[in-house]
């Protein structure tokens, strides 16, 4: 199989029965190439995120997927995480650098500017996100992101981007071809109708098709 330029992305929903959610998970997983995955749990305790983390772990660990903690370079470290995606309003690059560690990695929201793409790469991320590009139902939009930014990125820096915001298998193909590198997924995984491998499966040969 031909190495795709675009991997997919995916982030858990932000509501989850962890044990349940694991089963899918695997399922996923094992049903084609996946970059990572991403915890995103919201309105939750401590507690509860780090019980999914120590589920989800193994999970991802058996099948070679990192696991990235939302927002929480503390938790992160604490449970084992790989890394930490953090936001503009969430803790600080650095600091999350500070806390896991160079090794970590980590990635970092830049909405729809090539400025604070470029200040995260300087300092250091391994990857940036510009997002959202499409309406979405797991988070309130309040930066839209153009397709010209993707385009933008990829003509001159080689620090990967991922797009993301109510991308799904009929609006993927722009972003894929102006040049992300990630399509981050949520909802069109997790509640295709056909179920999370079939979606995986899916993903991946738009992806092949793209490339």
């Amino acid at each position: 199989m031909p190495d795709p330029s675009c991997e997919l992305y995916l982030i858990t929903p932000p509501k989850i029965d962890i044990d349940a959610f694991a089963g899918d998970l695997a399922s996923a997983l094992d049903a084609g190439p996946v970059a990572c995955l991403q915890l995103r749990l919201k309105d939750v305790s401590d507690d509860e995120i780090k019980r999914a983390a120590e589920t989800l772990l193994p999970v991802c660990h058996a099948r070679g997927v990192p696991l990235l903690m939302n927002d929480r370079p503390d938790l992160a470290l604490l449970t084992g995480c790989d890394g930490a995606h953090v936001g503009q309003n969430d803790t600080p690059y650095d600091e999350a650098r500070r806390i896991l560690g160079d090794e970590a990695m980590i990635g970092v929201t830049c909405h729809n500017s090539i400025h604070l793409a470029m200040e995260a790469a300087e300092a250091g991320a391994d990857y940036v996100a510009f997002g959202a590009f499409y309406p979405t139902e797991t988070k309130e939009i309040i930066h839209h992101a153009e397709i010209e930014t993707l385009e933008t990125w990829a003509s001159f820096s080689t620090v990967p981007c991922v797009a993301i915001g109510g991308i799904n298998l009929e609006n993927a193909k722009p972003l894929i071809e102006a040049g992300a590198d990630f399509i981050c997924v949520i909802t069109a995984v997790w509640k295709h109708p056909a179920g999370p491998a079939a979606a995986v499966k899916a993903f991946n040969a738009l992806f092949e098709a793209a490339a």
